[in-house]
């Protein structure tokens, strides 16, 4: 089709969505709410009450409006690609002619189900059980997850090469929790409506589709029955599991996983690494005591569920409606074009990536994230060897991990090259199945091979960061150092409050419940003595039981084991970014002044709570608190600060009066 008569279809971006700008602000807070008792409300309150979800939003935080901020920018950009022809620049051409096919409604409408004709005609053939894993691995090696996952990762016993990872999955909804507790019972009759639909808008009579989402419906609870729950999912070393080919054989014949690697085509491997051995042992039973008619309507729903965000409107309205309206609360589809960002940035994101950086990115903003960094490091590295627990041996290892920790900051040294791809601008799903298919085949590629330690596991753009135990490394993207996190004309207590409270999250994780357990070269290593074991966990403990006596919604309480790592990391990034900033004040006192009638202290506490100050919807709290090892905005807000041994110093309630801390909880 010709590209001009595409262009001529779409709708450009207006100017008019360019969101506000984003920046730490009193006029957020509620002075009348006493900040003893109500952290979060008094940094939050009157932002919180002037800023409602947006019915396309599932939430509304500091998080997601930077998350708009930069998706307008991006936007703007792939739009730039898609209506002027970039000959001589492949990055820009291939964005363009991403964006330009999936714009082209027209195409996609016409189309209806025909691009996944060949998926089904595939699962239709299946003679025998003894293909299944054959057409498993077609469907993997297209980005399509059926039965169980798979990975391409460090080796975690061998941190310097990849390995192979083997691993539960094969689910539909969130976790296997949602298979069976009652809370979810709803979700589960809601589900299998919409398979029903879905059967139904394919061309299945109502009665078929009925009978085919409950085969759909009773292999995915055979599957959940056999999967580890979120928290059993925390546990490295469990996780951890070498299986030698002939093992493999042995141990799961009827899944055939040596057909499975050699259809993938693995490299010649010493061992493949299954994360969840008993989900394979099971596996096996359900080979056998599920009739191949049912597994061909199983991976025939793969395929539909798959492809529906992708495909024409009614099927995509139908995705929408239970994967994000139930699951989820999301009220009305986010605009197209965000949508189409969102799936760029997934598929071939470091290309857009490398574009975003070229334009947004500057270097002032690297060598400023460069020195807080260090600043934060120089207050760890003396918290461990301070550390008033932990023996004098393990502390030494401790400290010897921490001094080959790494960061990276905005953007790779070298970025993914994605110039083998064809993309087309009328062929959007298989545009889909292509970038799938390349980075695939990329991650199969490298097993054997060294780890390359310059490359990211998340996008430019992202507002996020990360940290790696495997490479020892903390990594923060480009998206997220700018307001409201990282502002340059911001005084540093709100700096260090914001953005230092989340480097110092990040940093440790190399030392939390489960970054611990990595040693200096980032292999899983049993590298503490007992003694030491047994004071981290009681610390951990406390922590874990703190959490889980919080409730998110009323009765709903926080899964303190689950959500264990990640608190751990918000208390030692507010301890660790507050002696760092308390450090710099000392250095130059004239930094240490009043604004707004607040001190230095203050802001920053302030700064820590704003950064996560939210609006959320009930349905995502609920699914957050059953997967999301993160505990609930308001609680990361306002629990760090407020068990802070210093806390209570600097804040006054409002009559005037201070008062008493009655938790102070402190690991790092």
């Amino acid at each position: 089709m010709d590209t001009e008569e595409i262009r001529k279809r779409i709708d450009r971006i207006g100017e008019d969505e360019k969101p506000e700008s984003l920046k730490f602000s009193v006029k957020y807070m509620d002075s009348s709410v006493d900040p003893n008792s109500n952290f979060y409300k008094f940094c939050n309150g009157k932002w919180i009450d002037t800023h409602p979800i947006p019915d396309d939003k599932i939430q509304w935080s500091a998080f997601m409006e930077l998350s708009e901020r930069n998706r307008y920018v991006l936007g703007k950009i792939v739009e730039d690609c898609a209506f002027y022809d970039n000959p001589d620049d492949p990055i820009k051409a291939q964005v363009g002619a991403f964006y330009l096919s999936a714009m082209d409604t027209l195409t996609i409408e016409r189309l209806k189900f025909e691009p996944i004709r060949e998926f089904v005609e595939l699962i239709e053939k299946i003679k025998d059980s003894g293909e299944i894993i054959l057409t498993i691995s077609k469907l993997h090696g297209k980005g399509i997850s059926a039965m169980f996952s798979y990975s391409s990762d460090s080796d975690e016993k061998d941190s310097s090469t990849y390995a192979y990872y083997l691993k539960q999955g094969g689910l539909s909804l969130p976790n296997r929790d949602y298979y069976f507790l009652e809370p979810f019972e709803d979700i589960r009759k809601d589900f299998k409506r919409h398979v029903a639909n879905i059967f139904v808008l394919y061309g299945y009579s109502e009665e078929d589709a009925k009978k085919s989402s409950d085969i759909v419906f009773d292999t995915e609870v055979a599957l959940a029955k056999a999967s580890r729950t979120p928290v059993e999912l925390r546990d490295p070393e469990k996780n951890y599991n070498r299986f030698e080919l002939r093992e493999l054989e042995q141990s799961f014949p009827n899944v055939n996983i040596k057909r499975y690697l050699s259809e993938v085509q693995l490299p010649p491997v010493k061992h493949v690494v299954v994360r969840q051995p008993e989900f394979f042992e099971n596996l096996e039973k359900m080979l056998d005591q599920i009739p191949l008619s049912s597994w061909k309507v199983y991976l025939i729903w793969k395929i539909l569920n798959f492809a529906s965000p992708y495909l024409h409107e009614e099927v995509a309205n139908e995705h929408f409606y239970f994967f994000e309206r139930k699951l989820f609360g999301r009220k009305k589809q986010e605009k197209r074009w965000k949508r189409v960002v969102n799936l760029i940035d997934g598929e071939i994101g470091e290309a857009l990536g490398k574009l975003y950086v070229d334009q947004e990115f500057g270097e002032e903003s690297k060598r400023r994230m460069e020195v807080l960094i260090n600043d934060l490091k120089n207050v760890f590295a003396d918290k461990l060897d301070k550390s008033d627990w932990m023996s004098d041996k393990t502390k030494k290892m401790a400290l010897e991990k921490f001094s080959k920790f790494r960061s990276k900051i905005g953007y790779p040294t070298k970025f993914i090259d994605y110039s083998s791809i064809r993309i087309s601008p009328d062929d959007l799903f298989g545009n889909i199945l292509r970038s799938e298919e390349f980075e695939f085949e990329r991650e199969i590629r490298r097993i054997n091979s060294p780890v390359d330690k310059e490359l990211w596991q998340m996008t430019p753009p992202t507002v996020n960061a990360y940290f790696s135990p495997t490479e020892n490394e903390i990594v923060f993207p480009a998206g997220i150092l700018q307001p409201p996190f990282f502002d340059p004309n911001m005084d540093d207590a709100v700096n260090y409050g914001a953005t230092g409270g989340v480097i110092a999250h990040e940093i440790t994780h190399g030392f939390d419940d489960e970054g611990r357990k990595y040693d200096l070269n980032g292999n899983l290593n049993d590298w503490w003595s007992p003694e030491d074991i047994k004071e981290f966990s009681e610390r951990a403990k406390s922590v874990a039981n703190l959490y889980g006596s919080l409730e998110a919604l009323p009765g709903l309480h926080v899964n303190g084991e689950l959500t264990l790592g990640e608190n751990i990391a918000d208390l030692g990034g507010v301890s660790i970014a507050f002696e760092a900033l308390e450090k710099r004040l000392n250095r130059d006192p004239s930094l240490r002044k009043n604004i707004d009638g607040l001190t230095p202290e203050q802001r920053f506490y302030i700064a820590w709570s704003q950064s996560w100050r939210a609006n959320v919807r009930e349905e995502a709290i609920k699914w957050q608190v059953s997967n999301d090892p993160h505990s609930p905005d308001n609680l990361r807000g306002e629990v760090p600060a407020r068990v802070h041994y210093a806390f209570a110093s600097h804040f006054k309630g409002p009559d005037g009066t201070k008062k008493k801390q009655d938790t102070i909880i402190s690991i790092w």
